[in-house]
């Protein structure tokens, strides 16, 4: 059974993704919003890992097969400016698409293993990673104005 690689990817996935939301917050702290929606993001993200944790215990966790390929990265380091916030956003997106695909895919494994318990996590924490993308989506389409044509 390869759950654990997924599961284990997930919870690393989910760090990664508070790391990222509170370095835009840091860096873009100009932007009101964009601090506090990334900090309560964050802390959403951490909130996942904690409920992964029960499951972990259940299921185990292993290091993936392929790193190169199952793996999520964290936003190295912030840039300034208008378009350094868009960017910024966009490859928090990108983390929080995989992120949002994985729940999916270990709910699919929940719903075969008929896991109620692995179900009710997956569906509460599935539905807050689609808001995340959701915001992320909007903000950077606020955003691009000002960054691709404005801003010079």
């Amino acid at each position: 059974m390869k759950l654990p690689v997924y599961l284990g990817m997930l919870q690393r996935a989910e760090g990664e993704l508070a790391s990222s939301f509170r370095t835009v917050a840091d860096a873009h702290g100009d932007e009101p919003d964009v601090r506090a929606t990334c900090t309560m993001l964050a802390e959403e993200c951490d909130a996942h890992v904690d409920a992964l944790g029960p499951i972990v215990d259940r299921y185990g966790s292993q290091p993936d097969d392929e790193p190169e390929r199952l793996h999520a990265v964290a936003l190295p380091e912030p840039r300034s400016g208008p378009l350094a916030l868009l960017r910024d956003l966009q490859d928090v997106h990108l983390l929080a698409s995989f992120v949002d695909m994985t729940w999916t895919l270990v709910g699919q494994a929940a719903a075969a293993l008929r896991d109620e318990d692995l179900q009710q996590v997956i569906a509460a924490r599935e539905a807050e990673t689609q808001v995340q993308v959701a915001w992320l989506t909007t903000r950077m389409k606020q955003a691009a104005p000002q960054a691709l044509i404005v801003a010079g």
